[in-house]
């Protein structure tokens, strides 16, 4: 008896990634090539492809960017990714009987599989960005991401991350850790109530002059008010104050 057939081989964790710089892109698939156990299937270079793509393929896991140039982020993909039903679509058949190449093919299933083995359940999303905000953290894990890991992190720490993440185990870097359990630990900012309507300004869309003329205030107000609703909120942008706010409900 052959030892494959007394007791299988695990089978490799399947990878699919989502990046919007080729270069990256390329030097994840060299770095995770040398990997025991991790194989990539495919490579996205945005938002939707990577949906389509982690619908077709059905991967373990699906590396994350955030920042993914136009079209649908890091985010909303991830919300439509781990929001796929479990089985498998009706129009999609496994091919067999064909050899593998090296390298993935983008939008091609992989080749070689049984039945059994593509009949997977939603793929698992690891959020690998070189954002830390608290906006973006939380907003990732709300769209359902299993981990959360910085590009700084060394590539033993990925290569854990992404078995971890296929298993459902949850991974986050030591400062996203850090980060979350600050933010648990702290009390619902406190805004006043010119912070408040400046806020409620900004949702609309109105740049700092409209602000300010809006509320009979000086841009320069606006812009102090401005920096300490970042400050209380743990973001960088307009668009991460509006989006923490509604999280938060200190929008109507």
């Amino acid at each position: 008896m052959t030892p494959s057939a007394a007791e299988p081989a695990h089978s490799p964790v399947r990878v699919l990634l989502c990046d919007d710089h080729a270069v990256v892109r390329a030097g994840l698939l060299a770095l995770l090539s040398s990997a025991h156990g991790i194989e990539v299937i495919g490579e996205a270079g945005n938002g939707e492809e990577a949906v389509v793509m982690a619908a077709k393929l059905r991967p373990d896991v699906v590396l994350m960017d955030l920042q993914l140039g136009s079209g649908i982020d890091g985010i909303e993909a991830t919300r439509r990714i781990t929001g796929l039903k479990t089985d498998r679509p009706e129009t999609e058949r496994p091919e067999t009987g064909r050899p593998t190449t090296g390298r993935p093919e983008t939008g091609r299933p992989e080749t070689g599989r049984a039945d059994a083995d593509r009949d997977r359940t939603t793929p698992h999303v690891l959020v690998l960005t070189t954002y830390d905000t608290d906006a973006d953290i939380t907003r990732a894990i709300e769209a359902g991401a299993t981990g959360y890991l910085l590009k700084a992190e060394r590539p033993e720490e990925l290569f854990s991350a992404i078995r971890a993440a296929a298993q459902g185990r949850s991974t986050l870097s030591a400062p996203v850790a850090h980060r979350v359990l600050a933010q648990m630990r702290s009390p619902r900012p406190t805004l006043t109530d010119r912070e408040l309507d400046i806020l409620g300004q900004l949702a609309r869309g109105l740049s700092n002059r409209e602000i300010a003329r809006a509320l009979f205030i000086s841009e320069a107000t606006v812009k102090t008010h401005l920096g300490r609703i970042y400050d209380k909120l743990g973001v960088d942008t307009r668009a991460g104050a509006v989006s923490v706010a509604k999280e938060q409900r200190l929008l109507p």
